[in-house]
């Protein structure tokens, strides 16, 4: 690398911190050129749970790319808002609490989109999945603007996991223009925090949460402690997947959104 054309100080080429910035940037792209989104994976997924779907429609959105993705749209009667749901790591958007989400939120007046976020190989390991975060952006993009099509003027999403790091990706990266009005970040591993957002934000996560999620609990809670209509809350005895406690997780999730929108 050129240090003189890149604009660094040359100094800095010298310094461990150099070296960790190179070896990071290096990562970077290799994960962007050996994890693509697994479209062939997409339509698996698709094709083995879409005749089992009870509640709701499948309905394919399309990217720039052309490529046509799977949501599942659950709409309610004369619906407060509508929501677009954030499924994690290499599922689908009828996945666990996912689908407990998007049918019971229904069922208390919110439309809602759960949307098909990219899925990489079987074998990636959870940060290679930085690589899809700006293809995950674009379709929570397209998401709401379905949703806005359809006459609904407040949206909000309500997220789980890494689709909590991908949709934090998105706010920071589009907002304002996401026109989006809460977000419900369930799990949130990382380490970023709040402090760009601009709309209320519920920070929700089970006491006995992955680790990541616990270590950054203070910071992200921080980030947000001043700010009026957030709020974080450590759900008693929950794990990172509210197993057991999913009419609790539902609960918290719809007493936010009723306040919020």
């Amino acid at each position: 690398m050129c240090w003189a054309r890149s604009g660094l100080n040359p100094d800095f080429a010298r310094t461990p911190a150099a070296m960790r910035y190179i070896v990071q940037v290096l990562l970077l792209i290799v994960a962007e050129l050996a994890y693509g989104a697994d479209y062939v994976r997409e339509k698996k997924w698709a094709d083995e749970i879409t005749p089992g779907i009870v509640v709701g429609d499948p309905v394919y959105l399309e990217e720039k790319n052309g490529h046509k993705f799977l949501t599942i749209y659950t709409e309610a009667p004369n619906a407060k808002a509508g929501l677009v749901i954030v499924h994690g790591t290499g599922v689908h958007p009828d996945w666990g609490l996912i689908s407990t989400l998007r049918s019971a939120l229904a069922d208390h007046g919110y439309t809602t989109l759960s949307v098909q976020m990219p899925v990489l190989a079987q074998e990636a390991r959870g940060e290679d999945y930085r690589s899809t975060f700006g293809e995950a952006g674009e379709r929570l993009k397209v998401a709401a603007e379905f949703l806005q099509a359809k006459g609904y003027k407040k949206i909000a999403i309500v997220s789980h996991s890494m689709g909590s790091r991908m949709t934090h990706y998105h706010l920071i990266s589009s907002h304002p223009d996401a026109k989006v009005s809460a977000w419900v970040a369930i799990g949130f591993g990382g380490a970023d925090d709040f402090r760009q957002m601009k709309l209320p934000v519920l920070d929700l996560y089970g006491e006995n949460d992955h680790e990541e999620v616990l270590n950054n609990a203070k910071k992200r809670s921080a980030s947000i402690n001043n700010r009026k209509g957030s709020q974080q809350i450590m759900a008693p005895k929950a794990d990172h997947f509210f197993n057991g406690y999913q009419a609790e997780l539902v609960r918290y999730v719809r007493d936010f959104l009723d306040k919020s929108l």
